[in-house]
């Protein structure tokens, strides 16, 4: 972790804003550069004697550049000097914002510094949003063998527990680390499985977490199914990724004990599969949904149809309209939980359709102008 050693009394902070300035309007001339850098150098002062470190922050890194690591060593040292931690993620975020502009652009140097930043941290949270960018960064400024050596830390980092009251986001990062396994090396392939497991549950039990696109074919995800300790795991995955309603119950009824120890609510799993049965319902044919097959698969009374569909829209899963006159449900859009062949020719499908009307509807404006062009030159 880097250190900032004052060799003035000049705060490195007050040092970096009017280096920085001078910098920026060198090309200018001194009568221009002066009155701004001095302009700059005193905004700073403020943002310092007013606790404001936010906005020293921004100020700091509107006049800086990310190749210059020493100026941003100092950057990143203001989240040490924030007054609470919320205050200290605000500033990582724009730093790291800063950072990944252009990640192409010396990216080695940007991933450094990110870590640098994620060193100073105190918050998990916070420290697992530094990482989740430095792991964008390397796969855009293709140096992800710079963050290989950090998985070892990560690994323990999720053991401790750290992040697992942080719902979807902390969910979506434990995804995105998930996949940075590949077959090459089985042993350390094995040692992903626990996470691999908990990744399911926890996507199992958020309420609004429906797709996790390419999830069920990582290969730490995918090693579960031919485990004895955690193949029930990966069917209860597949089931809430392709299955309906009926396949839960099924699930259940065979398994209720080990839900139970896995800290699954039943009637929570239901809910999130009613609602996802109702969309995988329009996903299908004219996408036209009689009010009986709802009832049916969604195993709820007549009554209880509506109630279930404005739920869905509200999960935003489905778009649609209730046609009660016809007791059927007119879907316009649904949200797919996994991308395989069947979407692949749903979606080709609908291309056809749409190339079709407007092939038509071409056709029919050239007749239409044809006739008018008939009828001047008569």
């Amino acid at each position: 972790m880097a250190t900032v050693v004052p060799l003035s009394d000049e705060d490195p902070a007050l040092v970096v804003v009017r280096f920085t300035a001078e910098l920026a309007w060198a090309d200018g001339g001194a009568e221009i550069a002066e009155p701004q850098v001095s302009r700059l150098y005193a905004e700073a002062e403020d943002c310092m004697v007013m606790g404001r470190w936010l906005d020293l922050a921004s100020l700091m890194l509107n006049v800086s550049r990310p190749n210059l690591e020493c100026i941003f060593t100092v950057i990143c040292n203001l989240v040490t000097r924030t007054s609470s931690l919320d205050e200290a993620l605000e500033v990582a975020k724009l730093v790291s914002a800063k950072l990944l502009q252009q990640p192409g652009d010396k990216p080695s140097l940007r991933l450094k510094i990110l870590f640098n930043l994620y060193n100073l941290l105190e918050n998990p949270y916070s420290k697992f949003f530094v990482y989740t960018k430095a792991l964008d960064l390397a796969i855009s400024g293709k140096v992800t063998d710079h963050v290989i050596p950090t998985f070892k830390r990560i690994d323990s980092f999720l053991r401790s527990g750290s992040l697992r009251s942080m719902g979807k986001e902390s969910l979506s990062f434990l995804i995105k680390y998930l996949g940075t396994f590949s077959t090459e090396d089985a042993y350390v392939l094995s040692e992903a499985k626990e996470e691999a497991a908990r990744a399911i549950i926890e996507f199992v039990k958020s309420p609004d977490m429906f797709q996790v696109l390419r999830f069920a074919g990582f290969p730490a995800v995918g090693q579960l199914e031919k485990d004895p300790n955690y193949t029930l795991v990966y069917e209860l995955l597949r089931i809430f990724l392709t299955q309906r309603l009926d396949a839960y119950l099924e699930f259940h009824s065979a398994n209720s004990t080990l839900l139970k120890s896995y800290g699954l609510v039943h009637e929570d799993c239901v809910t999130k599969m009613r609602l996802v049965t109702l969309a995988d319902l329009g996903s299908y044919d004219s996408g036209e949904i009689p009010y009986s097959l709802i009832k049916e698969s969604l195993a709820i009374t007549d009554d209880e149809v509506e109630y279930w569909v404005v739920k869905a829209i509200a999960a935003k899963l489905i778009d649609c309209k209730m046609d009660q006159m016809n007791q059927s449900v007119i879907v316009s859009r649904t949200t797919e939980r996994v991308f395989g062949l069947r979407q692949w020719k749903g979606l080709r499908s609908k291309l056809g359709i749409w190339r079709g009307n407007v092939m038509n509807m071409i056709n029919t404006i050239q007749a239409s102008r044809s006739s008018e062009e008939a009828a001047v030159a008569m």
